[in-house]
């Protein structure tokens, strides 16, 4: 355990995995501290505390974090002993009632396969879907992914399904946790006008151990003789930046003129790989402001004055973190496909190069996401390398630690990105295929493209359909990694 840092560590190694800056190797320097001595049997409460302290990003907002709050042990340990647990103290006292965002996870190892793109799945993709008027609800699948046990199974965006296990889909808390075990049968339905039935027919899934490559397809379509590129990203994972870029070498080969980003699906990832993605798209900004971040007073303070080495600003560049050159389109206009489930690295992508290009956002409002977030180990510098590591447990916290803003000092509105060409919610009866130009959203864009811009048409029956929670599609946020050697 650690003594209680009043001030608060000088962090920080910036080895950032997300990030829309550079990967630095920072020394850690102690700004003035007081030293108390470590509360017994308060482990985990102690490391929540004081990586709170350091890092949160809304410090100032949360009055017992404050840098003068205890002032003896036994006051402060008064306060870690008055909560339940970890959870209590984190989620109910530190983390402010405006942050959406700010998480822990009681497993690091799980979190970390998750940011690495690694989960156990069954490789469906769905969406809850409930009628208006009626009492019927049914999963609409958005996607599959490939190698799944789904996609051996032979089901596709566009299937429906009006029960689990033979329980109906009345409630999405059931729903979660009945898609939540090992396997699954799940009944297959069709959805005539505003009826949902069943057809008999049902699918057991298996969860397996998969890694899902984000670039889930790629295409080029011809426009009246132009060639316009089409990607849909899925997640912003730093392990496929070299797929990514091997995706754009084939765009450039081909000569596109025109390309078409889909990230409807995208809950962010690494804020270094949206910055690459910019600059595939792009090429011609080297060294240009990509955008900034501000953390709290304390860090920004020590970042200023220099107590920590860090740039704060990133600019677009022509390598990606390994080190390949990127292979840049140098285009002058962008359409991006993005809705409800689009956030962070994928906000950023539209909000960063607006000042540069005109990005045409086609699709419905994003959730609203400029903060990045790191993970906070258990040990003296509350990384998973650093001193005095705590291995008896696995918790780790993820809160906001800084926001982003482009060039223009813009941030992302807390209620979202309105699109420049407004569909609304998906119409789950008329899905379409990913990639196929008549795909409703693709086909949005293709329109605008050829000249011909086709007035917005959204569904206008009874069926709407609302996002279910994990275990489906989730948000990734932004995330900043850091290692200290």
């Amino acid at each position: 355990m650690k003594g209680i840092k009043v001030i608060l560590l000088g962090v920080i190694s910036a080895s950032i995995l997300t990030s829309c800056f550079k990967d630095e190797d920072d020394e850690v320097k102690e700004v003035e501290s007081i030293e108390f001595n470590d509360p017994s049997n308060l482990e985990i409460e102690d490391f929540v505390w004081k990586g709170m302290n350091a890092f949160y990003l809304y410090k100032a907002d949360s009055p017992n974090l404050a840098n003068d709050r205890f002032s003896t042990n036994e006051e402060y340990t008064d306060y870690l002993s008055s909560f339940e647990n970890a959870d209590d103290l984190f989620f109910n006292d530190l983390v402010t009632d405006f942050d959406r965002f700010s998480f822990r996870s009681l497993d690091y190892r799980e979190l970390e396969a998750q940011f690495a793109g690694e989960e156990t799945t069954t490789g469906l993709r769905l969406t809850y879907v409930s009628i208006e008027g009626s009492s019927d609800t049914f999963l609409a699948t958005l996607y599959v992914i490939p190698g799944s046990p789904a996609d051996e199974a032979g089901l596709t965006r566009g299937t429906l399904f009006n029960s689990v296990d033979g329980n109906v889909l009345d409630d999405q808390d059931d729903v979660n946790a009945l898609l939540s075990g090992s396997s699954f049968e799940l009944g297959i339905a069709t959805l005539n006008g505003n009826t949902i039935s069943s057809t008999g027919e049902t699918v057991t899934l298996n969860r397996v151990e998969l890694i899902e490559n984000p670039i889930l397809t790629t295409s080029i379509i011809d426009v009246n003789g132009s060639k316009v590129g089409y990607l849909h990203y899925t997640s912003f994972v730093a392990d496929f930046d070299d797929e990514l870029n091997d995706a754009f070498a084939i765009f450039q080969a081909e000569g596109i003129t025109e390309l078409v980003i889909d990230v409807r699906y995208n809950g962010g990832g690494s804020v270094e790989s949206a910055k690459d993605l910019s600059s595939m798209v792009t090429g011609q900004f080297n060294d240009e402001l990509y955008a900034s971040e501000q953390w709290n007073a304390d860090i920004q303070a020590a970042i200023l004055s220099g107590d920590i080495n860090r740039d704060i600003t990133n600019e677009f560049d022509d390598t990606i973190r390994t080190g390949e050159s990127i292979n840049s389109l140098g285009l002058n206009r962008l359409f991006v496909l993005a809705g409800r489930r689009s956030a962070s690295a994928s906000e950023l992508l539209i909000n960063s190069l607006r000042p540069y290009i005109t990005v045409t956002h086609v699709g419905d409002q994003t959730v609203g996401k400029s903060q990045a977030s790191i993970t906070l180990y258990d040990s003296e510098n509350f990384t998973k390398n650093g001193p005095e590591f705590n291995e008896a447990h696995f918790y780790v916290i993820q809160p906001l630690v800084l926001i982003t803003s482009n060039a223009n000092d813009e941030t992302v509105p807390v209620d979202g990105l309105v699109p420049n060409i407004l569909l609304g919610q998906e119409n789950v009866a008329n899905l379409g295929q990913l990639g196929d130009p008549n795909e409703p959203w693709l086909a949005e864009a293709l329109s605008i493209i050829s000249g011909d811009p086709v007035p917005p048409a959204p569904f206008d029956g009874k069926a709407s359909a609302s996002f279910l929670s994990n275990p489906l599609i989730k948000d990734k946020g932004m995330q900043v990694e850091f290692n200290q050697e």
